[in-house]
């Protein structure tokens, strides 16, 4: 008990240092976006989001890698094995930097004959797109190779340095927005050649501090056949998912801008902006939340580790529900203030693609649950192929003259089928008490959100202007923290919560 209390005081404190990166990088995003939405206009912002999306489409392994990276060094970690941690480090090293070289060859073959034979990008502009590219590839190999280190930090829960360098990479993006407005050369080379600086910069400080701080982030060559196929056997499934996440976002992507142009693409990537920065908070919360679901299962505490999923599970909703109302009830407005020339698309992509991450946050500690097993074959192959449906649903409604909204109203709809094949699967694998999560979690999320919208929703009808979008904001945060308080929380929760809020007030 003592011990699971002081998990959670761990998983608190992380995620205020995580909050405390997350605050200034948002604010720091949404200037810098508009910044270099003016300076490069519509169309070479457009290019740059769309012609990085290729480079995106072949780093898919990326992303598989570094869950199995992270996974393996939590798991080594909660059976308290630093030599097996070393182990796992040094060959996962080894993997990255030989996934960075394959991805550098397709992206420099496949990835360059489809930019220039395929893309539909104006004449005048296709060698800047061209130099984009070279750039992105650069930016990411160099991201490919940091993963070991990062995973390092985040399975040591060092989350203080983590949000610390987190800091200076923002305030490099924004040293970068001004160095733009001063730049009399092409902005979009000069742009996307500073990004990739930035990445390598904050690349060797990751190295430095893991080398520096833990000995088992010291890089031995060497090869173990076992472990060689653990890891990649966990990765390779993982790269099944990850092909299909990003051939959905990034093959959406292409087909936007096959049918549409890039000035579609330009507004897609201000609704990216948008989403991720506020995605941000929620996605800083569950860092904090994984290590302790994989350290929990692979210590043997079962019932602490599916009372993590489910609080992690609501949190991690409710969290990005607060922040996502106000955005989704005065999208219009704020659009308009942050940008001044909205893209055609812009705010309704943005409104989409937030009801999108509000199903993938309920979602994403079931996925972590899963990586702790470590058998991900089966689970993999049906959640992939699910998601892979958007594509050639998309390609038909395009096909069709239809708006452009509609591929992100099927990335919805999928990815409802696919939470509840989630819970089906995860009932049959671990024992998760399907009934018990459908009424401790989701009936919960339900009942905050239909209790939460109407009153911030008039609000925001009856009063125009910044007098209207703020009592909509304060309106929304008011309802949604009192529903989530007195609903969405059990009264165990409400207890702790109540405690810490005394303990707190007597300090004053």
């Amino acid at each position: 008990m003592n011990k699971g209390r002081e998990n959670n005081r761990r998983i608190a404190r992380n995620t205020a240092m995580l909050y405390i990166r997350m605050l200034l990088s948002m604010a720091v995003s949404f200037y810098t976006s508009r910044v270099v939405l003016d300076v490069l206009g519509v169309d070479d912002f457009g290019i740059y989001n769309v012609v990085g999306g290729i480079v995106v489409l072949f780093s898919f392994i990326n992303n598989a890698m570094a869950s199995g990276t992270q996974r393996f060094l939590n798991f080594e970690l909660g059976k308290g094995r630093l030599d097996g941690v070393s182990k796992v480090f040094s060959m996962s090293m080894t993997a990255h930097i030989s996934i960075a070289f394959i991805v550098l060859i397709l992206s420099e073959t496949v990835g360059l004959w489809f930019l220039n034979s395929q893309m539909n990008i104006p004449l005048d502009r296709m060698n800047a797109a061209n130099w984009v590219f070279q750039f992105s590839v650069i930016t990411c190999c160099i991201q490919i190779i940091r993963i070991p280190y990062q995973s390092s930090i985040i399975a040591y829960e060092r989350m203080s340095f983590y949000a610390y360098i987190s800091i200076v990479e923002v305030a490099l993006k924004l040293l970068i927005v001004f160095l733009l407005l001063w730049d009399s050369f092409d902005k979009l080379i000069f742009y996307a050649a500073l990004s990739a600086g930035v990445a390598i910069f904050i690349s060797c400080v990751y190295r430095l501090y893991c080398i520096r701080m833990f000995s088992t982030c010291r890089y031995l060559l060497f090869w173990d056949v076992k472990l060689y196929k653990t890891l990649m056997s966990f990765s390779g499934w993982s790269l099944f998912g990850s092909v299909a996440n990003v051939s959905v976002q990034q093959g959406g992507n292409i087909l936007l801008n096959l049918f549409n142009g890039v000035a579609v693409n330009a507004a897609m990537g201000i609704a990216n902006q948008v989403s991720v920065a506020i995605y941000g908070f929620v996605s800083n919360f569950q860092i904090a939340f994984n290590p302790s679901i994989i350290k929990s299962y692979a210590s043997g505490d079962k019932g602490y580790f599916m009372d993590l999923i489910f609080k992690a599970s609501k949190y991690s909703y409710f969290l990005l529900f607060v922040l996502s109302l106000p955005v989704l009830i005065s999208c219009d407005f704020v659009m308009g203030i942050w940008l001044g020339n909205v893209p055609l698309y812009a705010t309704s992509f943005c409104r989409l693609i937030l009801l999108f991450m509000l199903i993938d946050a309920v979602a994403a500690p079931l996925w972590t649950s899963i990586q702790a097993i470590g058998k991900i074959r089966n689970y993999q192959i049906m959640v992939g192929c699910l998601t892979l449906l958007n594509l050639p649903l998309a390609y038909v409604v395009l096909k069709l003259g239809m708006s452009p909204m509609w591929v992100l109203v099927i990335r919805i709809l999928v990815n409802i089928v696919v939470f509840i094949a989630r819970l089906i699967y995860l009932g049959l694998k671990i024992d998760l008490p399907v009934k018990e999560y459908i009424r401790q979690v989701v009936y919960r999320l339900f009942a905050v959100t239909f209790i939460s919208v109407p009153l911030p929703w008039f609000v925001s009808g009856y009063w125009d202007g910044w007098f209207g979008f703020l009592l909509a904001t304060f309106t929304a945060v008011l309802c949604t923290s009192l529903a989530v308080f007195f609903i969405g929380l059990k009264s165990s929760e409400r207890h702790v919560i109540a405690q810490a809020v005394f303990r707190k007030i007597r300090r004053l």
